[in-house]
């Protein structure tokens, strides 16, 4: 194994153990600062030219783009992982049909070879999975990409570790926002505690990052922010209800690992609330299709009063829709012989969305009684899976199922932290709407085919408006949209000088949430972010400035064209 190996194992294994050892990593900061006395670090105070608070996917890029363009970086994770969807989170990257030549900056496809360089370095593969330039580990059917999300931990730091080692980006795991200090129109500090020994810290900056995934420091920064839904009076988009509701936000999703052993018996204990659901129905409108959540059988997204026949099968190939086979991660026949005795796959289904309860600007406490009960959910219809689950050869339940908490960095299989589809969302200089990129809505209102096209674009994307039942009871919303352009205004808040998001909290709706919500696009996201406030600084500019001035503009887009971004559709 060589260095830059062993330093990714570490990095997984060791977790933030790796950080104290390495230049940059705030406590080797503070104590060459303040000495080793523990009540003097509990009142510290650590600076960087960005603060980026939050390691998900959105975080890591604008971290990669802030610092290879020379910024000094700060960057807290509240878990042990970084990597948000793509990893601590367990969802496999959900992208377009272009993927693999366009349509994401270049430093996204960077990531995505080196997951597969990844394999091909350290796994005993097949020849013909080893010579595959587009492998894809599990051969899941939702992604090009299907991969064990403990491989993309080690792959963000991989990039990640030049800059780790060299003091320019410092990151802190383990570590959650607790408060921040502001004055008038500006973020001045965010204080920020260490999750395993209480020790809190100051995390000054010259600019802040909302990488957060619900937009934590939206309300601690006093940043005008948006939840749930709003009216169609108020945003003209045809899929909007006629009465605005912020409680009502999409499903989450706690993610778990499984994969299966023939011929053993991994049966768990039946779950403490197994009986509750186990006859559970969705309160939806319209109505949830297969009627019990427990059914292999869920509704159709795009036309939610008619039913999806699915099957289960671990084991063979059959026809339809097989949910085994739709986040598989590891499929046996990539690999010699032996290797896996059967494959693994992650459960992200219509079956394990919760539904029954509001996490978006609760207390601590309200979000993490709903994240046990999304547990108890999980553990269920595992259960019901090893018990109950119909086979084709009309047996019942596959007892070789084996929880898998090593693939999720958990003690129990589940993710570490819950797959959250919306969040606050600035009130932003520009919002994006249904009529700027829903495809029947650009049609009868503006007969074309092509979405809006954004004079301040800093990147691009594409996905479904693909909306999960919510937690106030509306089912599936989810409809056609074009390719479509990220404005910089989006990323601006209205009155907020020096704090930018970066995840599910830009300026969007609860309808264009939807399609900007995604792995390549939050990617795109941050690293437009990264790169808008290297150009600031160096440029003794603001990023609201770059947008209103046409010069800087211009100059801003060729500058991050030149960085591989994509500001425009082939």
């Amino acid at each position: 194994m060589d260095r830059r190996d062993f330093l990714t194992y570490s990095a997984i294994l060791g977790g933030s153990a790796l950080l104290t050892s390495v230049p940059g990593y705030s406590n080797s900061k503070i104590r060459r600062k303040y000495g080793d006395d523990r009540s003097r670090l509990r009142l510290s105070q650590i600076d960087a030219d960005v603060v980026i608070v939050g390691g998900g996917v959105g975080g890591v890029a604008t971290a990669l783009a802030a610092c290879r363009n020379g910024l000094n970086v700060i960057m807290t994770e509240e878990t042990k992982w970084i990597g948000g969807q793509l990893t601590q989170q367990g969802v496999p990257p959900d992208e377009h049909q272009w993927i693999e030549t366009h349509g994401a900056p270049a430093s996204y496809r960077d990531y995505r070879t080196r997951v597969r360089n990844f394999y091909k370095r350290n796994y005993p593969l097949t020849a013909a999975a080893k010579f595959n330039d587009y492998l894809n580990p599990g051969n899941g059917g939702v992604s090009r990409l299907c991969h064990e999300p403990i491989v993309s931990v080690a792959v963000l730091y991989e990039m990640l570790m030049p800059f780790i080692s060299s003091g320019k980006l410092t990151l802190l795991l383990d570590t959650k926002a607790r408060s921040a200090e502001t004055s008038a129109d500006r973020v001045i500090a965010v204080t920020v505690e260490n999750l395993m020994n209480g020790d809190k810290t100051a995390l000054a900056g010259k600019y802040f990052v909302d990488a957060t995934e619900l937009g934590d420091l939206l309300p601690m920064t006093k940043t005008e922010y948006i939840t749930g839904t709003e009216s169609q009076a108020d945003t003209g988009e045809m899929h909007a209800p006629d009465k605005a509701d912020p409680t009502n936000n999409q499903s989450f999703t706690l993610c778990f690992a499984m994969d299966y052993v023939p011929g053993c018996d991994f049966t768990i204990d039946k779950p403490e609330d197994y009986d509750y659901w186990r006859n559970y129905v969705p309160e939806v409108s319209p109505a949830w299709a297969s009627a019990r959540l427990l059914n292999l059988d869920s509704p159709i997204p795009m036309k939610p009063t008619e039913a999806r026949p699915s099957k289960f099968d671990p084991v063979n190939n059959v026809d339809g829709f097989n949910l085994w086979q739709y986040r598989k991660i590891l499929d046996p026949n990539n690999f010699l012989p032996g290797t896996y005795k059967g494959g693994a796959t992650l459960v992200n289904w219509p079956q394990n969305d919760y539904m029954e309860g509001n996490i978006v600007d609760v207390s601590e406490k309200e979000f993490n009684r709903h994240v046990a009960a999304a547990k108890q959910l999980n553990l269920s219809l595992f259960y019901w899976l090893q018990t109950e689950a119909p086979r084709e050869d009309g047996g019942q339940g596959w007892k070789g199922l084996r929880l898998r908490s090593d693939l999720l960095g958990s003690d129990d299989g589940m993710a570490l932290y819950p797959y959250i589809r919306e969040a606050r969302r600035i009130k932003p200089v520009f919002r994006i709407l249904e009529q700027h990129v829903g495809k029947d809505q650009r049609k009868s209102e503006f007969g074309t085919d092509k979405s809006e096209k954004f004079f301040d674009s800093v990147g691009v994307g594409y996905y479904h408006l693909d909306l999960h039942p919510t937690c106030n009871g509306t089912n599936y919303v989810d409809v056609d949209s074009l390719p479509f352009q990220i404005p910089l205004g989006a990323l601006l808040p209205e009155r907020v000088q020096n704090l930018i998001p970066v995840c599910k909290n830009i300026g969007t709706t609860h309808i264009t949430n939807g399609c900007y919500r995604l792995h390549p696009v939050e990617w795109s996201i941050g690293e437009a972010a990264g790169c808008a406030l290297s150009y600031s600084l160096n440029n003794a500019v603001t990023p609201h400035a770059i947008r209103d001035k046409s010069a800087l503009l211009y100059d801003f887009q060729e500058f991050i064209r030149s960085q591989g971004l994509e500001t425009d559709w082939k």
